[in-house]
């Protein structure tokens, strides 16, 4: 079984959150319990599985662009949606932009922008597909609001139809860097930013982003 570990590699432990051990640790231990009992079918299933679960706690390294104005993806996956918001007087008032993450993007979530974590509100909801666009408005998620230099804005992560967990490992009134690890959402999800309109944005629906990598706009 552990030579058939070269065709499923699991990311080195530094390149992993330290969320994947409660759910390693477990399977190798059924995976090793199967293949001492000769079950060696069952053995490679849990070993795929184990490969795969590693695959999804990954955190790979990322260079964060320079730039005390720009504001970075909070998530690897694809932009779906970009709306414009209104404000009370019906003028554009910002951005909302959507991002889906599948179960093969990498889930940890970065921050957009450097600055202070205002606040931090967790809504039950449903776990609609999280590609429904209804996703935003009734599923389970995790609403940041931070202040930098430049304005606010609003990171909201979702949980999908597979992701029934969102994780947030800071508190209101941390100071964050841009780039930062801020959470995680296991199993296939959704992040929405909410930028003001003073972002002009450098991205468009269809494109791919990386979380801390990829510039989502500048503020003006």
């Amino acid at each position: 079984m552990c030579g058939l570990l070269k065709y499923f590699p699991i990311p080195h432990p530094s390149h992993m959150v330290s969320d994947a051990y409660r759910f390693l640790i477990p399977l190798l231990v059924l995976g090793g319990i199967l293949a001492f009992l000769h079950l060696h079918g069952a053995a490679l299933f849990v070993l795929v599985l184990t490969a795969f679960v590693g695959l999804f706690f990954r955190n790979p390294d990322r260079a964060i662009p320079p730039g005390d104005h720009l504001v970075v993806s909070p998530a690897d996956g694809k932009i779906v949606r970009i709306s414009e918001l209104a404000g009370p007087d019906g003028k554009p008032h910002g951005h909302d932009i959507s991002i889906f993450l599948s179960v093969f993007d990498v889930h940890v979530n970065r921050a957009p922008i450097g600055g202070n974590l205002e606040r931090m509100e967790y809504k039950r909801g449903r776990f609609k597909a999280a590609f429904d666009d209804d996703a935003s408005r009734v599923n389970e998620q995790n609403v940041l609001t931070i202040r930098g230099t430049g304005g606010q804005v609003t990171v909201r992560q979702i949980a999908g139809l597979i992701a029934r967990r969102v994780v947030c490992w800071k508190r209101p009134g941390n100071t964050l860097k841009r780039g930062e690890l801020i959470g995680l959402i296991r199993f296939g999800s959704r992040v929405d930013l909410v930028l003001p309109r003073q972002v002009k944005l450098g991205v468009k629906v269809g494109d791919r982003v990386k979380g801390g990598s990829s510039i989502i706009g500048e503020f003006e």
